[in-house]
């Protein structure tokens, strides 16, 4: 009797520690560190850009199958947009994955400028942390729910496109954020930060000039050259800018202006950003550059078209969100780097400039703050159809830019994956206070609800055309 006494009692003081593990949201990130930089260098060595990125969404979708997530696979007509749950009952909280990268841009691990010459693409925005962050999130929340027996279903959205191609405003449009009660976003960065970030509306569009080739020496007068309406619907368009209000931005490329000098160009193509903090001023700005593509056909005897590629709504934060986050961040333990990262990334800020931030060995929280950035992203379309929070964590060496080599470099290095960890934990600690807390719900949806305001009904600056799968083809 003495003896089987013995043995429960040791039983019990092994199961202990066990289910406080199994039951420690924190500890549940932990344990998938390994899963977090593999699948995080795997997208990166991926680099697939926007709705090409078969490779990086099906590696996540597999992840998630072998922990038992239920997956709807490419919803919205995107082939590599998904839907994966797991849960029957409680609150629905879902995660954003994104795991594109940007064209025009690539880099090693070095930390020394070092172009890849077999890529053609990078993760220049950390979208490959992005993903693999998420997906560490949603597996430490499902085994948390499962530990503990709380209600609740938690939803990962593989959401791919977002440079440019605004997968999210398609899936918003198809109502797959609907039944959701709370989403939760990140996103990689060179601090550690929850503020109320309002983004700026965007829209994208090409333009594309139609002429007459000619010789451009021979027979000059035959020709109507597509590169001269081009130039001069974005010499007007320039002009246009003293025209606007401040917070306006409108940035273009010519993607296509003719081959040879001495042919007439029969064809070209401008792609124009247009952004402002009201969506309805980027609707008037957009008209009037419509009205400038106009004018250049007219003026030059060419044909144009354009097509609308993406658009986003500003995003909307609410501060009970925004602030819960902060506590979240702060009650986490400061990322520390080893010697060796510390030394990677003394050389990265090298390559930064003087005024670059000191480095420390330990990254903080930034104090809460409302910003408006002068970026755009489809999460704010996500933000209108459900109440959103988000959090930033730092991935890259202090002062590195996005869309950067300096941000190629860091997302594909242990440096990166640390920031990546960082932000799963704040993620899934801000998942364990909405899942638990139902004045918080109730709090955060009715400031959601005068955000909005009473008679919102949503519009995305996409109209109804198809997500256009080749536009980074």
């Amino acid at each position: 009797m003495k003896a089987f006494a013995v043995l429960a009692v040791g039983a019990a003081l092994v199961a202990a520690p066990a289910f406080a593990q199994a039951t420690d949201p924190v500890a549940q990130v932990e344990a998938e560190q390994e899963r977090t930089a593999r699948v995080a260098k795997q997208i990166w060595d991926y680099a697939e850009l926007g709705y090409l990125e078969t490779r990086s969404s099906g590696l996540l979708v597999d992840e998630l199958q072998k922990e038992g997530f239920a997956i709807r696979p490419g919803v919205a007509g995107i082939p590599t947009a998904f839907v994966a749950e797991w849960g029957t009952e409680g609150p629905v909280i879902g995660l954003l994955a994104e795991f594109d990268a940007l064209p025009g841009i690539t880099q090693s691990t070095s930390p020394i400028r070092d172009p890849l010459a077999d890529k053609h693409a990078g993760h220049a925005c950390g979208h490959n942390l992005f993903g693999a962050g998420s997906l560490t999130a949603a597996i430490a929340i499902k085994n948390w729910l499962e530990a503990t027996g709380t209600p609740g279903r938690v939803r990962l959205y593989g959401t791919p496109a977002e440079e440019g191609g605004s997968g999210k405003v398609y899936m918003a449009r198809a109502g797959l954020f609907d039944d959701a009660d709370f989403v939760i976003d990140w996103h990689p960065s060179d601090d550690n930060s929850a503020a109320s970030r309002m983004s700026l509306a965007n829209r994208s569009g090409k333009f594309r000039f139609h002429g007459v080739s000619a010789h451009a020496a021979g027979a000059p007068e035959r020709g109507r050259s597509a590169l001269d309406g081009v130039e001069a619907m974005n010499m007007m368009v320039n002009m246009m800018r003293e025209h606007t209000t401040m917070d306006t931005r409108i940035h273009y490329v010519i993607t296509e202006g003719g081959k040879a000098p001495n042919v007439v160009p029969d064809f070209a193509e401008v792609f124009y950003y247009v952004r402002h903090s009201d969506a309805d001023e980027v609707r008037a700005l957009w008209t009037r550059l419509e009205a400038a593509a106009k004018g250049a056909a007219m003026g030059t005897g060419t044909q144009v078209d354009w097509e609308i590629i993406h658009g986003n709504n500003p995003t909307l934060p609410l501060e009970s969100l925004q602030l819960m986050m902060t506590e979240k961040l702060r009650a986490l333990d400061p990322i520390e780097y080893t010697p060796q990262e510390l030394e990677w990334a003394a050389t990265i800020r090298e390559s930064l400039g003087e005024d670059a931030p000191e480095l420390s060995t330990a990254q903080m929280v930034e104090d809460y703050a409302v910003i408006t950035g002068y970026g755009s992203t489809d999460v704010g379309d996500v933000s209108r159809a459900v109440p959103t929070v988000s959090v930033r964590t730092a991935t890259w060496v202090p002062g590195t830019a996005a869309h950067s080599w300096q941000a190629v470099a860091a997302s594909g290095t242990s440096y990166g994956a640390k920031g990546t960890q960082h932000a799963a934990k704040a993620m899934v600690l801000a998942a364990v206070e909405l899942y638990t807390n139902p004045q918080l719900r109730e709090t955060a949806k009715a400031e959601f609800i005068a955000a909005r305001g009473e008679d919102y009904v949503y519009e995305s600056l996409l109209g109804d055309r198809k997500p256009p799968l080749d536009y980074r083809q």
